[in-house]
């Protein structure tokens, strides 16, 4: 792994912008600007990608065990001239205030498995006899661990109160253009009327005076005179 590319994984994994990332690199005693971070961090085929360098990294990973755990009483810890995985690893597990246990169950989601004495022997001189060299595939897998973890989410966009208001004040119909509420129109009422009792009234039919007072049964009605004639009164005797 290079060094830029252990830089830009860490950025990821706790969500750092460039004011953060100037502000590790000053815990550290060392001043950086916003062009160099974001020359750092260009991917490694981009032509104005810079490469960092060990002193640089050695110095972000210095700053960023004091943002974790807090400053050392006494001096500043001086970066290392020339760094490698393991002493990258050291600092990342000291940053993190990670135990043995805690790296052996945080490697073991990525498939490796390991004894304690192998994980101490990454941490060892190099002069040491059980001294191991860390590779780039087990540094990457625990940076990959460590996301995994430890990772921040971006925060959600924070809106100010000034520019709520102003959009809910947007959405209010302008002065002088509101629309009344509609009102139901009232009925005319004829004031002479008189007042509805509830009840529908009948109309009067009308009679005539003159008129003869028609009979209710058949027996009262005039008969029709019939004329009654015998046999012998038609053909004669």
């Amino acid at each position: 792994m290079t060094n830029n590319d252990v830089l830009r994984r860490l950025r990821y994994t706790f969500n750092f912008n460039d004011q953060k990332m100037i502000a590790l690199f000053n815990l550290a005693k060392l001043t950086v600007s916003r062009e160099q971070i974001s020359y750092w961090l260009k991917k490694e085929d981009d032509p104005q990608v810079v490469n960092c360098t060990d002193v640089q990294l050695a110095t972000f990973l210095n700053g960023l065990i004091v943002d974790k755990r807090g400053a050392r009483d006494g001096e500043a810890p001086q970066p290392e001239k020339r760094i490698n995985n393991n002493i990258i690893l050291n600092k990342l597990k000291i940053a993190l205030a990670l135990r043995a246990e805690d790296v052996i169950e945080m490697m073991s989601t990525s498939g490796i498995r390991m004894t304690k004495p192998e994980l101490s022997a990454f941490f060892r001189k190099p002069d040491h006899k059980h001294f191991r060299e860390c590779k780039d595939q087990f540094l990457r897998n625990f940076i990959q661990a460590i996301d995994t973890k430890f990772h921040v989410n971006r925060p959600e966009k924070f809106t100010p109160k000034r520019e709520v208001a102003s959009e809910r004040k947007a959405e209010l119909p302008k002065k002088g253009y509101q629309t009344a509420k509609p009102q139901a129109s009232k009925a005319y009422i004829n004031p002479k009327a008189t007042k509805a009792t509830g009840t529908t009234k009948k109309s009067k039919i009308y009679v005539n005076p003159n008129a003869t007072k028609a009979a209710n049964t058949d027996d009262e009605k005039p008969k029709r005179k019939v004329l009654k004639l015998k046999p012998e009164d038609i053909w004669g005797k």
